[in-house]
């Protein structure tokens, strides 16, 4: 498919018939440049013709509405692009969620022994760093809430924040939230001039362009973004070998990607289940960053009295909820029939399907047992005790989403705010680079405020 994408340069110059068409410097300016690479069509799509000639004569100097609109679609694709969907290979973070964790920190909410209203931390984000709506902010910070959305949650909610089965939070003034301690490691160095500043929409405050980040994020917690013309679908990695992996390359410029791959054999999804592709198939995934992986669900095998026993489902893949299956199994033991000269009628493959589901599970069913204790409990009780398990279980993988593909696509921001598609190997290497830099502006800046009090002792020592 990749093989009929065209590309398109936005850098190219505008196709006139006598002069070159002027458009204003706005787009250059204010958008970070992009390689040819990540401007292509969508799937099953076409590139971008070439834009029209402008017309010659007088008036040649003034754009035509093709080049004009041209111009400021692709301002607007790179504001989505850079200011919206993707995340930084530095910090890990969107614009969003780096302007929330930074208002909180602020605020005092990282080393906070108390929670505070979520309305609060809303209105002092779109009040000086974020001008959009209040519901884009909130959502964003319930995410980062979330531990069946983020490996390692960011933000301390308390109060609804919404539940794996889709079901939304609460209203912002009904739910408080603070910083968790892993957040230290985003902020703790953020006022030792490890980065760069900019002015916020109004130029009244500033906020950072990255955070500091001590560990890269981007890999552990994940992140999905659909922007225009490219998406990043990052999945959530474990700690510990991720940042060995970081530890190897810093120490070794010559570490390989095979070496760093035997470090870090897959992702680790927060809702667990277990990953089913071949370590080729993982590898060529994350050398090219893109591709997917099978994705299993986890189960036990719950032995009861007089030789019964029933399916327990522990762990379900990403993205996919208790009442999905739920819906799935009821959706093939009650198939809808189709209507058809007015009467209802079912295909073979629908009675066939319901005889299998209604023959191999009882009629109580399947039922949901998720709580607090168990986050993820789906019972399923199999109609007869001589019911073979194996058969049962490989009859729910084939029909519903217990067994699903999960999408890998590494596209990210870089240091200096280009998208490009990354592999994982570079995107470690580049946090590595980012995260040197960020150590040696540290230690400038605590040289030179030893540097400063020194001279002041030196003067008193003089007048002594």
């Amino acid at each position: 498919m990749t093989d009929q994408l065209k590309l398109f340069d936005p850098n190219a110059p505008l196709k006139t018939d006598s002069a070159q068409a002027t458009i204003p410097d706005t787009v250059s300016e204010a958008t970070p440049s992009v390689t040819n690479d990540l401007f292509v069509a969508d799937a099953g799509g076409t590139a971008p013709p070439d834009l029209p000639p402008a017309a010659s004569g007088p008036a040649s100097d003034i754009p035509s509405p093709a080049d004009y609109a041209a111009r400021r679609y692709l301002e607007y694709a790179m504001s989505v692009v850079t200011g919206r969907a993707l995340p930084s290979a530095a910090d890990g973070q969107k614009p969003v969620q780096r302007r929330i964790l930074y208002a909180m920190h602020r605020m005092g909410l990282y080393k906070s022994p108390r929670h505070v209203k979520s309305a609060r931390v809303v209105g002092d984000v779109i009040g000086k760093y974020h001008p959009h709506g209040d519901s884009s902010v909130y959502d964003a910070m319930v995410r980062m809430a979330q531990d069946w959305s983020l490996r390692y949650p960011i933000v301390d909610g308390q109060g609804n924040f919404g539940s794996r089965d889709g079901d939304n939070a609460a209203a912002m003034r009904y739910t408080e939230a603070r910083l968790t301690p892993i957040a230290e490691l985003l902020l703790a160095e953020l006022d030792e001039g490890t980065v760069d500043w900019k002015p916020n929409y109004d130029g009244a405050n500033d906020e950072p362009a990255l955070l500091p980040a001590r560990l890269p994020f981007c890999l552990l917690n994940g992140a999905s973004g659909i922007a225009v013309g490219m998406a990043t679908e990052i999945p959530a990695h474990n700690l510990r070998e991720v940042a060995k992996a970081a530890v190897a390359i810093i120490r070794n410029p010559v570490f390989s990607e095979d070496e760093m791959l035997a470090i870090i054999p897959g992702p680790d999804y927060p809702g667990g289940a277990q990953i089913i592709s071949t370590p080729e198939e993982i590898a060529a995934t994350y050398r090219s960053g893109r591709g997917s992986l099978r994705v299993r669900a986890k189960w036990k095998i719950e032995n009861l009295a007089r030789g019964q026993w029933k399916l327990v489902i522990t762990e379900l893949p990403p993205g996919v909820s208790t009442a999905t299956v739920l819906s799935e199994i009821e959706a093939c033991s009650n198939p809808v029939a189709k209507e058809k000269a007015g009467k209802k009628v079912f295909t073979p493959e629908q009675l066939n399907l319901k005889a299998a589901f209604l023959s191999s599970i009882s009629e109580s069913g399947v039922r949901d047992e998720s709580g607090k204790e168990h986050a993820v409990r789906l019972v399923v009780e199999p109609a007869s005790s001589r019911q073979g398990q194996d058969d049962l279980v490989r009859m729910l993988l084939a029909h519903t989403s217990l067994e699903t593909n999960a999408s890998i696509n590494l596209t990210v921001l870089g240091v200096n705010g280009t998208p490009r598609q990354a592999s994982l190997y570079s995107m470690i290497s580049e946090w590595c680079r980012f995260r040197l830099s960020t150590v040696e502006r540290r230690t400038r800046h605590r040289l030179t405020a030893a540097e400063k009090r020194i001279h002041i002792l030196e003067g008193r020592l003089a007048v002594l």
